[in-house]
């Protein structure tokens, strides 16, 4: 007697002998399937073309996205590199801290941004970056090792912001002159709309601006 074959075993053999539908093609257009898409029994050589365009909508799909991320990566990249530019061309050292925010807002498009300097050099303490902080803003900032991103529950460091608008949602940057280093101050972005900052938001950009503010400011401190 001839023992059936169950499905593994068809699959192997078929596998093995990847000539069978070569030597069987009637099979290829008697055989039917059942149609996901159509709903209806088509050949197994249509079955195959739906299941070849169904992975070619699906690469289709990926690689939008994949264009989208470049586009918008390149729009960051561009708006990031202006925003430097403006940095280096402040030839007034007081000027600074207001040129590093309303850039950031102008390029940007933020809504709100401002800043807060600690342990300033005698000679920059009378700027408005450099207004009292409180011992608990200035920890809170000590223990930030990225910047924090998420709902405004009424930090003190978003009442630095100035707008007619509540802040609904805020991204605060420790400044470190270098990784380990002490924080000197608090970079704060804020926005109106409580999705703009999230917890879950990725923070490699917010990170490289955290950097390069802080490389731009460090010269205010008494370090």
């Amino acid at each position: 007697m001839i023992n059936a074959m169950n499905s593994s075993e068809i699959v192997t053999y078929l596998l093995d002998n990847p000539q069978f539908f070569e030597e069987h093609a009637e099979l290829l257009s008697t055989v039917r399937l059942t149609s996901p898409v159509m709903g209806k029994a088509i050949s197994l050589q249509e079955r195959q073309m739906e299941v070849v365009r169904d992975k070619y909508r699906t690469l289709e799909l990926k690689l939008s996205d994949l264009m989208r991320n470049a586009e918008s990566n390149l729009d960051i990249s561009q708006k990031f590199q202006r925003w430097t530019r403006e940095l280096l061309q402040t030839r007034n050292d007081i000027d600074l801290p207001h040129v590093l925010t309303q850039s950031m807002k102008d390029i940007f498009g933020l809504p709100h941004a401002t800043l807060r300097v600690w342990n300033v050099t005698p000679e920059f303490a009378h700027g408005w970056f450099a207004e009292a902080v409180s011992d608990d803003a200035r920890l809170f900032a000590k223990g930030l090792n990225a910047p924090f991103c998420g709902p405004n529950q009424d930090f003190e460091a978003a009442r630095w912001l100035e707008g007619d608008t509540p802040v609904a949602s805020v991204a605060m940057l420790p400044l470190r002159s270098a990784a380990g280093a002490p924080v000197f101050g608090l970079l704060v972005l804020g926005s109106d709309d409580a999705s703009r900052y999230t917890k879950d938001m990725a923070t490699d950009f917010l990170v490289q601006i955290a950097d390069t503010a802080a490389a731009a400011l460090h010269f205010l401190t008494q370090h």
